[in-house]
């Protein structure tokens, strides 16, 4: 069943806006259907407090959210897509994550649902995985509705009778969803948090949230879920940059760093030795020193076990997007330079040498 592709309520209008406003909806919505607040809701109220500000629900229900059944409760819940929504004022990283989110086409259970609306969007996850990474190399430009429509039509997983509206509506997606910036081969912002969102979706989908694998494990999880196929093109950087923020995503907790409680719970397990815990409800900026352009915001319960279990440097959330690296270069060498000087080691050999010796002299 999970092979067929069916367009569900996509084809429907969703009045998303202008395309300069991005997912600014989608964004709104988050932030109202969990009150602010990162803990999971109820279907039940989250449809409610949508419908309040009449927006149709069903789209960020059945195509960008988690949903879950508990006891017999359908719930909606917490992951990336989440925190970023209700930590971040609505932006261009955000749009991104959005389109991953939608691609990724993991979207849980909950009652009533067909068996195909856990995976309710394999047609756009396909096109952008077969069709625009494999066959155009990440070339965006060439993406158009009538190509949509192509793609989906010819294959015999598409059970529908017609693609139109769907072509349409994704096409546009891609416009507010800034696709042709996954063309990008960095690990920006929008990307790492893709690869935390990646994990989230793919081990709430396999019950194994509350297990807490390693870095390593994680990227054999990272690939099961999909998310190298269609986060963009591929880069050595990229590489680096999944090794080490796998390795954070688990230092973390996994899923439950977003649980503040939790979290606590593992730092006094983990870092015994640390009394501190932050009383501060804003993220932090995380970045690691192989790679200080590839940075990403985290809890700030993360902070301890960030930086003492994944070597992670930590810093104000609000330098998240112009942190200075040049500065932070500098100051690691000079600092580097002051622990030889206070071990008493010194070089033995001085420019002049060392370039003569390059020189063959």
């Amino acid at each position: 069943m999970l092979d067929e592709w069916h367009p569900g309520s996509f084809t429907k209008n969703f009045s998303w806006g202008p395309e300069t406003r991005g997912f600014a909806e989608l964004h709104r919505v988050i932030r109202i259907g969990f009150e602010g607040q990162l803990r999971d809701v109820t279907r039940s109220e989250f449809r409610k407090r949508i419908i309040s500000i009449d927006r149709p629900d069903y789209i960020p229900l059945n195509f960008f959210l988690f949903n879950q059944i508990r006891n017999g409760i359908d719930f909606v819940c917490v992951d990336e897509l989440v925190f970023q929504a209700i930590n971040f004022k609505h932006s261009a990283h955000f749009d991104r994550l959005a389109l991953v989110a939608f691609h990724l086409s993991r979207v849980g259970h909950w009652k009533r649902a067909a068996p195909y609306q856990s995976r309710p969007a394999l047609w756009a996850f396909h096109y952008l995985a077969d069709r625009v990474g494999s066959q155009l190399a990440w070339n965006t430009r060439s993406i158009s509705a009538n190509d949509i429509e192509t793609f989906v039509s010819n294959d015999s997983r598409y059970r529908a009778k017609t693609s139109r509206k769907l072509a349409t509506n994704l096409s546009y997606l891609y416009k507010l969803g800034r696709v042709r910036d996954f063309e990008s081969t960095k690990p920006e912002q929008w990307w790492l948090n893709g690869l935390f969102l990646a994990l989230d979706r793919y081990l709430l989908s396999v019950g194994m949230a509350d297990q807490v694998s390693d870095g390593n494990s994680l990227l054999g999880l990272l690939s099961k879920s999909g998310y190298p196929s269609i986060s963009g093109a591929r880069s050595l950087q990229k590489d680096l940059a999944a090794t080490n923020f796998c390795a954070l995503y688990s230092a973390c907790g996994g899923v439950n760093r977003l649980n503040e409680d939790a979290t606590r719970e593992r730092q006094a397990v983990q870092l015994p030795q640390l009394n501190h815990f932050a009383n501060d409800p804003n993220p932090v900026g995380a970045f690691h020193p192989e790679d200080a352009t590839a940075r990403k915001a985290i809890p700030r319960a993360c902070a301890m076990l960030a930086t003492y279990i994944a070597g992670f440097v930590t810093f104000e959330v609000d330098e998240l997007d112009s942190f200075d690296v040049t500065s932070f270069v500098k100051s690691r060498v000079a600092n580097a330079i002051q622990e030889l000087k206070d071990r008493g080691i010194s070089p033995d050999m001085s420019a002049e040498d060392i370039l003569a010796m390059t020189r063959g002299e």
